[in-house]
């Protein structure tokens, strides 16, 4: 039968938006359901919220008019420094950590960073920007809508009473998905026990476009380069965690007191003066995996499929790699005319993600396990893995080939 939209995408932020401008890019029609109102202008207080891309999921927001419309360039990252535990950054040798390593522009495709940090408040402007320039894309927000699903098609009723249909259905509700649990897909979820603090400093001097890991027992410390603002030209994000009574603690503190402990997590890292410029976020930590990846006439995407603990900055780069496979699948079932919710597309998707997905989920809880423990046999594991990257240049580049998304 013939449906009022090709696809419906259930989630508007920056996975389902996204995934939105590209299909509409090859001429789908498209309904995007987001529960939240689009503003095209950055908030003027800004959380310390940011998103570590991969320079492979570049293009793909490039493609969808996202990266251009950004109303503040991304941040590149061409220097990662990984510490363990009590190690150092020595002061005159970048490339010689006590328990360490760094991962320089020389293991990097020539002229290429490893990713970007670009804030949350700028991504969903631009994304705010986007959207509007596709035609065959029918953005309603703020709006919800109920759903049905028949061998044939899907059906919404939306919240403003209007009834409409669709072949499919996507959900990128978040990993709280309201679809995943209608459709009865089971959840399993991992917790760490662990709560992470988002905030934003500036300091006193530059950071080079570096990143810095900092592995300790309670749990990783990461400091991220971020744009300058006006009064701050050099800061940062920091994402720390530890344990829900010690976070509860530590967001407490007065900010001299709170910068304090910051800088003793810095490893050594020669960045002057700091200042706290804005209030903290806190979230506990847990993995999750849907246990199938779809239902009839219905697709997961993003964190309503898994969520990783952010150990290595690759959650929402997971979800660009669902877009990707979903926009080459669903791009080339459109122009051949096919059934886009069909189960051979539905079962395709699943086959083509899914198993990648729980190896890098397995890989990130892995990391945060062995990282996070303090057992000399675990400790002299981890200084042997450093140590051989370190010391095979082959070996750490196809190790930051992968991690870049190419």
């Amino acid at each position: 039968m013939g449906t009022d939209y090709d696809l419906c995408i259930n989630g508007g932020g920056p996975i389902g938006a996204t995934l939105a401008c590209l299909l509409a890019t090859k001429g789908l029609r498209i309904l995007l359901l987001e529960r939240g109102t689009y503003s095209s202008q950055p908030t003027q207080n800004p959380d310390g919220r940011a998103y570590a891309l991969a320079e492979g999921i570049r293009p793909l927001l490039e493609d969808a008019g996202i990266w251009q419309a950004l109303p503040q360039a991304g941040q590149p990252i061409n220097t990662i420094h990984v510490v363990d535990q009590q190690g150092r950054l020595p002061s005159t040798s970048r490339n010689s950590i006590l328990n360490g390593l760094s991962f320089t522009e020389d293991d990097a495709p020539a002229g290429r960073p490893f990713g970007w940090m670009v804030e949350a408040h700028n991504l969903l402007a631009a994304i705010a920007r986007a959207l509007p320039e596709h035609d065959t894309l029918d953005i309603r927000a703020p709006a919800t809508g109920r759903f049905t699903f028949t061998p044939t098609h899907a059906e919404i009723a939306l919240n403003n009473g209007q009834n409409v249909t669709a072949s499919l259905v996507i959900a990128a509700d978040g990993r709280r998905s309201l679809l995943r649990e209608q459709a009865g897909i089971g959840l399993t979820r991992i917790p760490y026990n662990k709560v992470a603090l988002v905030s934003a400093i500036a300091h006193e001097a530059p950071h080079h476009n570096s990143a810095l890991e900092h592995f300790l027992p309670q749990g990783p410390f990461a400091r991220l380069p971020l744009p300058g603002a006006p009064g701050h030209p050099h800061r940062s994000a920091i994402v720390w965690t530890d344990t829900a009574k010690r976070i509860e603690h530590i967001s407490s503190l007065d900010a001299e007191s709170f910068l304090r402990l910051v800088q003793d997590r810095l490893a050594g890292e020669e960045l002057g003066q700091l200042q706290l410029t804005g209030s903290h976020w806190t979230y506990p930590l847990a993995s999750q995996y849907a246990h199938r990846y779809y239902a009839e006439r219905l697709l997961l995407v993003g964190d309503a499929a898994h969520g990783l603990h952010p150990v290595a900055g690759q959650g929402m780069n997971l979800g660009f790699r669902d877009v990707r496979t979903l926009v080459e699948l669903l791009g080339n079932a459109y122009a051949a005319g096919a059934d886009l919710g069909s189960q051979d597309i539905l079962r395709t998707y699943q086959r083509l993600t899914r198993p990648g997905n729980l190896a890098m989920l397995a890989g990130c809880d892995i990391m945060e396990r062995v990282f996070s423990n303090n057992l000399p046999i675990i400790r002299h594991a981890r200084h042997f893995g450093l140590n051989t990257l370190k010391r095979f240049p082959a070996l750490r580049r196809n190790f930051v080939h992968r991690a870049m998304g190419l």
